[in-house]
C-alpha cells in the first residue's frame, strides 16, 4: 500500500484515511478506514487528530472527492429535497407498504402456479412506494424495519425494493429511473419461487449441487420477466445483475467494474445488506451498523468503491429503524437521518432506563445536543442486534 502521513489541515476530499494518530476507539468513527467525503468527517478529524495516514492507492482520482470523480451512469441528475417530515409521511408510507405487500403476494402466488402475474398492479405498487420515498426517504424504511416479520420472501423483496428506491433517490437519479430501480429490486429474486422449498429453507451448509441449483433462480427470473407483458427484457436484464461483483467474481456472466450497469450494481449491494440484516435459516440477523462495517471491508472487491461509500452516507452509520442503546440507559429507535450530521440521527426513545415502555415517547434530535443531565449530552452507545429489544411498530407514534 502507498501510505503517507498527512496533517489534518492538509486533507482533501477523496483521500482515503487508513490510520489515525490515536486508536479508532477514541473517536466517533465506526469504520477503521474511509474515503473523506463530508464536512462532518473533517470536523471530527480536526477535533481528535493532528495527523492521519492516507492511502494513495485507495484514494479517489485526484483526491478531490465527488467533484473530481466520474459520476456513475444515471446518477447526479436531480436533487430531491425532502418534502415532508417522517411523522407526516408515516401513515401514507404504512398504507403504501402493506398494499404493496398484498399485491406482491398475489404476484408470487401466480408465479408459483405457473401463471402470469398482473404487471400493472405491481407497477402501481412500486409507484406508490416511490412517491412516498420521494416525499420522505425515511418513513417507508421505518415501516419495513418495525413491522412484524411475515413471509420471508415477501419481506426481503419489499425491503430490497424500498432501499433501492431510497438509494437511487440519494444518488440523484431521475424519478422514472428511481421507480424502475424499485421495480427491479422487487422482482429480482422472483425466480426463487421456482426452486425446491426445502432448498430455500435449508439451515445447513449448501452442497455444490445445492449452490448450482440456487443459481438457476436467475434463469427463471430472466425468462419470467422477459415474457411478462408490461415488464419486458429491460427490467429482466437489470434484475439478473445483482449477483455480479465489482472484481468479476460474481455470476452469471462474471461482469467486472463498469460493465455492471449502475442499477444492477446497486441491486447487488442492497441485496447483500438486506440479507445480512435479515433473520435467515442459516444465520442470525446483524445489526445494520455491523453489516455496514463488514460491507465496507469489501470496498473495491465485492462492491464498487464509490457506491459502498455513498450507500453508507445515504443510510447513515445508524440506519433508520435501528434500535439503539443510549448513554442514559434508555432504548430508542432511529426514525430519521440528519442529512448533514449522519452520526447524529433523530431518535424516538421507546424504553426507559428500567426497560419499561415509555409513554409518551420522547423525540431527540442528536444534532441539537440534547442533555441527559446538566453535564452530559445524549449519545448512542451501540446498536442492538435483531430481537434483543422487543421493539416494534406498536411502539411508534402511539
Amino acid at each position: 500500500m502507498n501510505k503517507k502521513k498527512v496533517n489534518v489541515g492538509e486533507l482533501k476530499f477523496g483521500m482515503y484515511v487508513s490510520e489515525l494518530d490515536r486508536p479508532w476507539t477514541d473517536t466517533p468513527f465506526v469504520f477503521q478506514g474511509f474515503v473523506l467525503k463530508s464536512d462532518e468527517q473533517l470536523q471530527i478529524l480536526r477535533k481528535f487528530c493532528q495527523f492521519v495516514m492516507v492511502d494513495a492507492d485507495l484514494s479517489e482520482s485526484g483526491a478531490a472527492g465527488s467533484v473530481g470523480a466520474t459520476p456513475l451512469t444515471g446518477t447526479g441528475k436531480v436533487q430531491h429535497p425532502e418534502r415532508v417530515a417522517v411523522e407526516g409521511e408515516l401513515a401514507r408510507a404504512r398504507d403504501a407498504y402493506f398494499s404493496s405487500e398484498a399485491v406482491l403476494a398475489k404476484a408470487f402466488e401466480s408465479v408459483g402456479a405457473d401463471k402470469t402475474f398482473d404487471s400493472a398492479q405491481v407497477r402501481g405498487a412500486v409507484s406508490n412506494m416511490s412517491q412516498s420515498v420521494l416525499r420522505n426517504p425515511d418513513a417507508l424504511v421505518l415501516v419495513s424495519a418495525m413491522k412484524e416479520r411475515g413471509n420471508e420472501v415477501l419481506d426481503r423483496a419489499l425491503k430490497v425494493s424500498l432501499y433501492m428506491l431510497m438509494f437511487t433517490r440519494f444518488m440523484g437519479m431521475e424519478a422514472r429511473d428511481i421507480e424502475r430501480a424499485g421495480l427491479v429490486g422487487l422482482l429480482q429474486d422472483i425466480g426463487m419461487v421456482k426452486l425446491p422449498s426445502g432448498l430455500v429453507a435449508k439451515t445447513g451448509p449448501l452442497t455444490d449441487k445445492d449452490r448450482a441449483t440456487v443459481r438457476t433462480h436467475l434463469e427463471h427470473t430472466l425468462k419470467m420477466l422477459s415474457e411478462t407483458p408490461g415488464i419486458g427484457p429491460e427490467v429482466a436484464n437489470l434484475a439478473v445483475l445483482h449477483h455480479e461483483r465489482h472484481d468479476g467474481s460474481g455470476y452469471p456472466r462474471g461482469l467486472k467494474g463498469e460493465a455492471i450497469e449502475t442499477v444492477g450494481a446497486i441491486g447487488g449491494l442492497v441485496d447483500t445488506f438486506c440479507a445480512l440484516t435479515a433473520q435467515r435459516p442459516y444465520a442470525d440477523a446483524l445489526a445494520p451498523s455491523r453489516a455496514l462495517g463488514m460491507m465496507h471491508k469489501w470496498r473495491g472487491l465485492t462492491f464498487h468503491p464509490t457506491l459502498i461509500e455513498d450507500f453508507i452516507r445515504c443510510i447513515g452509520v445508524f440506519p433508520v429503524g435501528s434500535v439503539v442503546a443510549l448513554n442514559s440507559g434508555e432504548v430508542g429507535v432511529v426514525i430519521a437521518q440528519n442529512t448533514v450530521k449522519r452520526l447524529q440521527p433523530r431518535i424516538m426513545v421507546v424504553r426507559d432506563a428500567a426497560g419499561k415502555p415509555l409513554r409518551p415517547q420522547k423525540l431527540l434530535d442528536l444534532a441539537r445536543s440534547p442533555k441527559v443531565s446538566a453535564d452530559e449530552t445524549y449519545r448512542i452507545l451501540r446498536t442492538l442486534e435483531y430481537g434483543q429489544a422487543g421493539v416494534g411498530m406498536k411502539d411508534l407514534f402511539v
